[in-house]
């Protein structure tokens, strides 16, 4: 069993952020590791677990091309040159809507399969008119080890998280329903195995979090395998490797040999470096079938490939993609990064939040109600590596930097929230600081596993960050210390703000709909819900300005301390522009996984 997972349309090495070739994972680079393998091991199936069309340049260049779809869809076709024998679909697909979803999938000569999305809702998963087959069963003839051709018949079923309703509501509403992970599963698996399915393989867009998580409903892998009859489960989704040490310390998970409560499972982490692989060792026996008597999981590095040997319509939509992304759209004084965000200084973020503030006040007329903006930075290191930041040059803005500084294509929303919603909302962003203590130096500053891109800055209020205190948030967004208060001092134009004071906040249609694990008391909040893009929105405020020039004052710092210092990983890519830092920070002499480390004195 070999596997592919969250590709994310890095079809070649090619950085289309930086315009030059990067080996570091492809598609293309695997499709030579799948030959080797296939090569090797003649009984082979090749799967993808989802999240195949959205993630560069390209994809915003088809969809854009192509609103409606395209059956020629470069990362369908070279999936269809590969050879894959079934894929699913992940929450990404549905970034582009249906229509361009279902339009492009048309195109695949493999089954793809997804059993807990329904256009109609039965009365239990069985009954469903689901959005694609949920499952197929693949007859095969297979060779044994004594020259034996025998018949073989894979069950195969998709599966995403049901959140997708709620990040994708702008696309869905009442128009595809997600059923949970689990249940779907109970349903037909037994199913598959009545139709004659020897073994059933599961393709799951989903991650691994143990079985009390808050997040265990999105990453319901290890509870898919307690359901008997599944026999191997392909994972996703976390853009994380297992096997590895990530998941060690999880009942049921063993991290070293690749498997859940006992069930084969791989996942090989993201953008095509990797690939999954899942040996079976079977034993045909007559009248009773195969039986799989033991396995073996592992990842493979995918070679480093040069761009030789493109199918020609691949070939064809890279150099279109490029065409497209160096087009100019306007001119910046400043550089325009996202390697001092945990700082408090990052222009790149907050041009987002100008752009969201000065289109949510035309939208919404005079008000006499303050309106704010939410914006969070995309690539900004953490466990991607050093190389992984936003990083926009002065000089000529192109559309390359525009889909460098806004990755996804979310659409603006505006919220209505309270003081205590507001105060509420940065203490979930400042959970991603560790706790440190007073009078103690060079302690650690980041909380690993809290993604960027739920580090929300606020622009137009002003405020402090304490990390003496605890988080009132976990970094999976339960409530873990209600009588926290990190956010110190919060104003807003000078005037401290009241829990029962009144905003808006101009945000993202992922955030709006309660992506990130934003407190409760801001969902449903939503006042204004748009069709238009982030990203075109910030295109179209720097076409109208053609000069950018970006207000560099902070709006948040880290409360004062005496005798108190936190240590940052920082990009060595940053030398060049620390002279920028309004703050003084000094370099340590030490590596941290590429990172060069710098101190902070509160």
């Amino acid at each position: 069993m070999l596997q592919t997972t969250d590709v994310h349309l890095n079809l070649l090495p090619y950085d289309y952020y930086a315009d030059r070739e990067d080996r570091s994972g492809s598609l293309l680079g695997l499709a030579r590791l799948i030959e080797t393998a296939r090569n090797g091991a003649p009984n082979s199936f090749l799967f993808d677990t989802g999240d195949f069309l959205q993630g560069t340049p390209m994809g915003d260049f088809m969809a854009s091309v192509h609103p409606a779809g395209d059956q020629r869809h470069p990362a369908v076709t070279m999936m269809n040159e590969m050879g894959y024998d079934a894929g699913t679909i992940g929450n990404h697909e549905f970034n582009f809507g249906l229509e361009f979803l279902t339009r492009t999938t048309e195109g695949a000569r493999f089954p793809i399969v997804l059993a807990n999305a329904a256009t109609e809702l039965g009365n239990n998963p069985t009954e469903d008119r689901t959005l694609y087959p949920p499952y197929t069963l693949l007859e095969r003839q297979i060779l044994d080890e004594r020259g034996v051709v025998r018949p073989i018949k894979i069950g195969v079923i998709g599966f995403v998280p049901p959140q997708v309703s709620i990040w994708e509501r702008r696309h869905l509403n009442n128009r595809v329903h997600l059923r949970g992970i689990v249940e779907t599963a109970k349903a037909y698996v037994s199913k598959m195995k009545a139709e004659g399915a020897d073994i059933v393989v599961a393709l799951s867009h989903s991650g691994i979090a143990a079985a009390n998580a808050p997040l265990a409903s999105e990453n319901a892998s290890l509870q898919l395998a307690t359901i008997k009859g599944i026999d191997v489960i392909l994972c996703g989704h976390q853009h994380k490797r297992f096997p590895s040490p990530d998941f060690d310390g999880i009942d049921g998970v063993d991290a070293r040999n690749g498997t859940l409560h006992g069930i084969p499972a791989v996942m090989p982490g993201h953008w095509g470096a990797e690939l999954g692989m899942v040996d079976l060792f079977m034993t045909y026996i007559p009248d009773t079938g195969w039986q799989v008597t033991s396995h073996q999981v592992y990842l493979e590095r995918g070679f480093t490939d040069t761009m030789a040997g493109l199918p020609k319509e691949v070939a064809a939509a890279h150099q279109a993609t490029l065409d497209y992304i160096r087009q100019p759209v306007a001119e910046t004084k400043q550089s325009l990064h996202t390697h001092f965000t945990y700082l408090g200084f990052d222009l790149a973020t907050r041009a987002i939040a100008i752009a969201q503030r000065d289109r949510a006040a035309t939208l919404l007329g005079q008000t006499d109600i303050p309106i704010l903006s939410a914006a969070s930075p995309f690539r900004a290191g953490g466990h991607t590596g050093p190389d992984y930041f936003t990083e926009v040059n002065k000089g000529t803005l192109t559309i390359r930097d525009m889909a460098d500084l806004y990755l996804f294509p979310n659409t603006l929303s505006v919220m209505r929230v309270t003081g205590a919603e507001l105060q509420d909302w940065l203490e979930r962003s400042a959970g991603k600081f560790r706790q440190i203590q007073q009078g103690k130096t060079d302690q650690p500053a980041l909380t690993q596993g809290f993604p960027s891109y739920n580090f929300d800055m606020i622009l137009g209020v002003d405020y402090e960050i304490d990390p003496t205190q605890p988080a009132r948030y976990s970094v999976d967004g339960r409530l873990e210390n209600p009588g926290a208060t990190r956010i110190r001092n919060l104003s807003y134009k000078g005037r401290g703000i009241t829990a029962k004071d009144s905003f808006l906040i101009a945000t993202n249609s992922y955030r709006a709909g309660g992506g990130g694990q934003v407190p409760g008391g801001v969902l449903g909040a939503e006042i204004l819900s748009t069709q238009e893009e982030i990203r075109t929105i910030v295109m179209d405020h720097f076409r109208k300005a053609k000069v950018a020039n970006i207000d560099p004052a902070l709006n948040w710092r880290f409360t004062k301390m005496s005798d108190t210092s936190m240590l940052f990983p920082i990009s060595p890519k940053a030398r060049p522009y620390l002279s920028e830092l309004p703050i003084p920070i000094t370099p340590i002499n030490r590596d941290e996984g590429g990172f060069n480390l710098y101190r902070l004195d509160l």
